[in-house]
Order: structure tokens, then C-alpha cells, then sequence
């Protein structure tokens, strides 16, 4: 099979025969599988493998699980721990058996021991692990998880002295021998990535402690905790994030590490003292999250044309801004992957590293001991880069080493907080950048938001009645230009909590810098002016492209106008 495998790699995916030798040494040595080596070493992009090993093994290869209705026998029949540690889910039964989502078929064993579980056949389909964990997310939502079962077990003896010592990384999925407040907590950050909540919110009300979780931008209640059990959570979260127990009076901030299965997660914990005890916001940062391409990020073609022009220009400035968590550094890390790290030396500096990138340098910041943004980037160029990333221009000392990096040679990404693209030329400006620096380093500004997608189980095309017609009246959409006149709307069920809506695209707004704006940038023009000449040039707004997303049916009119208020159109 080896010689064979050999010749199917060289073949078919295309590796010489070096590199055939170097996968097949590794393989030997560590006793790891094909399917985790290729993609694991950045030989081979993990849908390249997927595809290559479905011919080879002649398994069918889904590059998406959208819209797929786990059985409930597997459900049932299948602890949530062993599906997730093995990205192992059910997508539909049949006579000759089961069809299973894997990502790795070369590694029997948990295949078997699934077989044993089911009492059944088999039928293995290749799919992305990121792809198989949103699909065991969406199946186990609403079995019950354990956090109601670790309630029930809180006794009041068991209040004081919980804050045990634990582990460097806490694993969620061991919630057995554990005590009651630590699986309470455990649960409830298990719960909260089920969920893809990106923060859990702790807040103290004089008869209970409320959880709220943030899921795609917006706050939902959740389970409230009894009061007596507050001062023993808290404590067991100071312990988590390493802060100072005995301190109730002053805001502390902390992080800790949690593993699912195989996957690290990483948590930021900020508590603040109030009227009734003390708040707590976990920030998630899943860092098995999947690192999205540019062309999955929402980007219109003439959008993704403009950006992908740009990332091949070897030196110059492009900054992407927006609110905070409007997913400015998501598509930072989806222009970096586009571009060959074999061949250049990319570096990045951020607070904090979000994603794990392959073949990139990524640098945390740590402004106790001196490494601020500034100083990594002067670092940055004795180190000989092609491109660098800066997570955020802050100040004026970062904006000018980032520029000056941008005149000599380099091509420098970053983020700034402003309301549009043309805003960002006059910030720059306003904390006093030279004119004639940002007009001969800047290259482009991507202006973006984000909007909640329909949800794809429950989504229906209906007619605008009254309320909604008055929403595309004020977005200037006429209903006639909508796909048969009707409108795209989820309906509300069980996968989207009822909302309608599930998961989220952004909207964007780029700008590329012409001689137009360089020209209004050295007379230093007001930002409604550079808006206005880039509209009249063909510059897409955020309002403008939220407009074309409603009308494709991937959001709706109110969450355009949610994210858009202040935009000019």
C-alpha cells in the first residue's frame, strides 16, 4: 500500500518525491496518519486532503454540512465527549448502515469503537473538522449539558474553600470527580462554545446571578444561578484567571487556558466590583476556530477583486476599521492567508493572538514588560520582513512607524477604529501624521460591519407586509427588484433559538487611496468630501452593500439599518 501511496502522492497531489520521503519519515516516527500530517505540517491545505484521500479511498468528500439533521439514535447512543474528541457526527441512517462526518478516515479505531456504540455499519464521509465540530455543536445543543444537573448538586457546605488549584489547561469534557462549583463552571463555558458565544456575562442581581451570553453580536439571557452559590463562582473564576482572590473592591483582569477534546481555547476574564457583588465577562477566543478565506468573509466580487489587487503590492499601508468585534481581525488573517508565506516573511504583532496561523510569525503584546505595539514593530524591521501585521494603531508614535515602515519596502496591515473609510484618512491626520506621509504610504482602507445571516434550516421566501416594506422603503430597495418580489426570512427554530438568524457576514466598504484622494488628503478635505468624490468614482458604501446582501437573501433589512445608521449613501 506504501509504494502505492507514494505513487498516488506524487501523482496525483502533486509532491516530489522528497517530500513523499519526508511525509512517509514522519509518519514512521511518530505514528501519526496521512490525514493529520499533510495538512498538520502545511504540506497540503486540509480540503486538498480530504479530496485527495475520498479518491483514493473512494469516500464521498462534503466540503459543507449546512442544513444536515443529525439522527437522534446517535445522538442519544453517542456521549457529546466522545464525538467531539474524535470530530466524529451521524448524517443520516440507511439500510447498509450509518453515514459518519470525519476528517481523519485513516484512523480506524474510533470508526470501530462508533461502530460498537451504534451497534451498526459504518459509512465514512470526508468533511472539515471545522465543518463536523459545528455540526456536534448544533446536534447536542439541546440535550441536556449538565450545568441544571450541577445546580441541583450546589450545597451550602459546599460554598467556601471550592477555589481548589487546577490544572495549567482545564479540560471541559472531565466534569467527572469534579466538585460541584467547578463542573458549574466548566459547563457553562462548554455551553457558551456549543452556543458560539463569543462572551458570557456573570451579572449579580440581588436574587441571583444572571448568565448572559453574546451569540452573532447580540446579549441572550440564559440560566440565572442561586445566590448563594455567587461568592463561590467567583472565587473558582479568580482561581481560572490567576487574580487576586481576597480583592473585591478593585476591577482585576486575568486569562486562562480550556481544552475541548484536542482544541485549546483561550479566555480573557474581566471582573468589576458593583451594587450586589462582583461582574464577570469571559471574552472566548476559540482558537480551533477556523481561519476563513476572503472569498468566505462576504466580499462582493468587485470587492474581493480590489483586495486581492492590493495584497500583491509589495509596499504600502492597508488598514481595515470598524467597531470593536465588527471582525476587522478576521479579515486580516483572511488576507494573510492568501498570500505565500513560503516565499516572503510575514510577521505580526497583536493583543491578543486570536488565531494560530501556519508559516506566519505572530508576536503577543505585553505592555508590563515593555513590548507595546511600537516597539515589536521597530523590532520588526531588524528582522528583515516582507509584510508585517500591527492588531492595532493606537497612538501616534505606532501610526508613524507603521508608515515609515510602509515608504521603506515594506507592505504593512492594521486596524484602526473609525465609522467609514474615509474617516480613517482624517483620523491619521488628526493625530498629527504629515499629509504627505499618509498620502504616499497609504494604499487602501476597508471599512466593515457585521449583520446576522438568515438562518438556513427555517429560512422562507415571503411577502413584505406593512412594517417591512417601510424597512426597504428607508434602505430605497423597491420590493419589485426582490427575487420573485418576495423577501428571504427565517422563521424561527430550534437551530437559531428562534431568532431566524444564525452565524454572520460582514458588509464592507473599501476605498483604494487614488491621486484623487491623495490631491484632497495634502489640501486636508473634510472626510464627507473624500466620501463624497469616492462615491461619484464608483465607491460601494457599507449601506450600499448591505443593500445588495438583502437582496440576495443572506440578511435582512433591519440589520443593514442597525449596523448602517450614520453611513452616507
Amino acid at each position: 500500500m506504501r509504494d502505492r501511496l507514494k505513487e498516488t502522492l506524487l501523482t496525483k497531489a502533486g509532491l516530489d518525491p522528497d517530500k513523499v520521503k519526508e511525509v512517509i519519515e514522519i509518519e514512521e516516527e511518530t505514528g501519526q496518519t496521512l490525514d493529520r500530517i499533510l495538512p498538520g505540517r502545511g504540506i497540503m491545505s486540509e480540503a486538498k486532503t480530504l479530496e485527495f484521500l475520498g479518491k483514493y479511498l473512494a469516500l464521498e468528500y462534503r466540503e459543507s454540512l449546512l442544513g444536515i439533521k443529525v439522527p437522534s439514535d446517535f445522538i442519544h447512543k453517542v456521549p457529546v465527549q466522545f464525538a467531539r474528541t474524535y470530530n466524529l457526527c451521524a448524517l443520516a441512517e440507511g439500510e447498509e448502515g450509518i453515514e459518519v462526518a470525519t476528517w481523519s478516515p485513516l484512523d480506524v479505531q474510533p470508526l470501530d469503537d462508533l461502530a460498537s456504540l451504534l451497534g451498526t455499519e459504518i459509512i465514512p464521509v470526508l468533511s472539515p473538522k471545522q465543518e463536523i465540530t459545528n455540526l456536534i455543536n448544533r446536534a447536542y445543543r439541546h440535550k441536556a449539558d449538565g450545568v441544571d444537573e450541577a445546580l441541583d448538586d450546589i450545597k451550602e457546605e459546599d460554598i467556601m474553600g471550592v477555589a481548589a488549584q487546577i490544572e495549567e489547561s482545564e479540560d471541559l469534557l472531565d466534569v467527572a470527580n469534579k466538585a460541584p462549583i467547578i463542573r458549574l463552571v466548566n459547563m457553562l463555558l462548554f455551553q457558551a462554545l456549543k452556543v458560539r458565544a463569543s462572551d458570557i456575562h456573570l451579572q449579580p442581581y440581588e436574587d441571583r446571578l444572571q448568565v448572559r451570553m453574546r451569540i452573532d453580536g447580540i446579549l441572550y439571557d440564559m440560566e440565572a444561578i442561586p445566590k448563594r452559590a455567587q461568592d463561590a463562582i467567583t472565587s473558582r473564576v479568580k482561581v481560572m484567571g490567576k487574580m487576586d482572590i481576597a480583592e473585591r473592591r478593585l476591577p482585576q483582569d486575568g486569562r486562562a487556558s480550556v481544552r475541548i477534546g484536542d482544541g485549546d481555547v483561550d479566555i480573557r476574564i474581566s471582573t468589576i466590583p458593583v451594587a450586589n457583588g462582583e461582574r464577570i465577562v469571559f471574552r472566548i477566543l476559540d482558537k480551533t476556530a477556523k481561519v476563513y478565506r476572503l472569498q468566505e468573509i462576504g466580499l462582493s466580487g468587485k470587492n474581493l477583486e480590489i483586495i486581492r489587487h492590493y495584497l500583491d503590492y509589495s509596499h504600502g499601508m492597508i488598514f481595515v476599521t470598524g467597531p470593536t468585534g465588527s471582525g476587522k481581525t478576521t479579515t486580516l488573517y483572511a488576507a494573510l492567508s492568501e498570500i505565500d508565506s513560503l516565499h516572503k516573511n510575514i510577521l505580526t504583532i497583536e493583543d491578543p493572538i486570536e488565531y494560530a496561523l501556519g508559516g506566519i510569525s505572530q508576536v503577543q503584546v505585553n505592555t508590563k514588560k515593555g513590548l507595546t505595539f511600537a516597539a515589536g514593530l521597530r523590532s520588526f524591521l531588524r528582522q528583515d520582513p516582507d509584510i508585517m501585521m500591527v492588531g492595532e494603531v493606537r497612538d501616534t508614535e505606532t501610526a508613524e512607524i507603521a508608515i515609515r515602515a510602509a515608504l521603506t519596502g515594506h507592505l504593512v496591515f492594521s486596524t484602526v477604529h473609525t465609522n467609514d473609510s474615509a474617516s480613517t484618512v482624517t483620523r491619521l491626520l488628526d493625530i498629527d501624521i504629515e499629509p504627505y506621509l499618509v498620502a504616499s504610504s497609504l494604499l487602501l482602507v476597508i471599512a466593515q460591519r457585521l449583520v446576522r445571516t438568515i438562518c438556513p434550516t427555517c429560512r422562507s421566501l415571503i411577502s413584505p407586509e406593512k412594517r417591512m416594506l417601510s424597512r426597504l422603503r428607508e434602505l430605497h430597495i423597491d420590493p419589485d427588484d426582490l427575487p420573485e418580489g418576495k423577501l428571504a426570512m427565517g422563521m424561527g427554530c430550534d437551530d437559531c433559538y428562534g431568532s431566524g438568524f444564525q452565524g454572520r457576514t460582514a458588509i464592507y466598504e473599501i476605498m483604494p487611496v487614488d491621486e484623487h484622494i491623495q490631491r484632497q488628503i495634502i489640501e486636508r478635505s473634510s472626510a464627507t468630501d473624500i466620501k463624497r468624490g469616492s462615491i461619484e468614482r464608483g465607491l460601494l458604501t457599507l449601506r450600499m452593500d448591505g443593500i445588495d446582501k438583502v437582496r440576495h437573501g443572506i440578511t435582512r433589512p433591519q440589520e443593514v439599518l442597525r449596523v448602517t445608521q450614520l453611513d452616507i449613501t
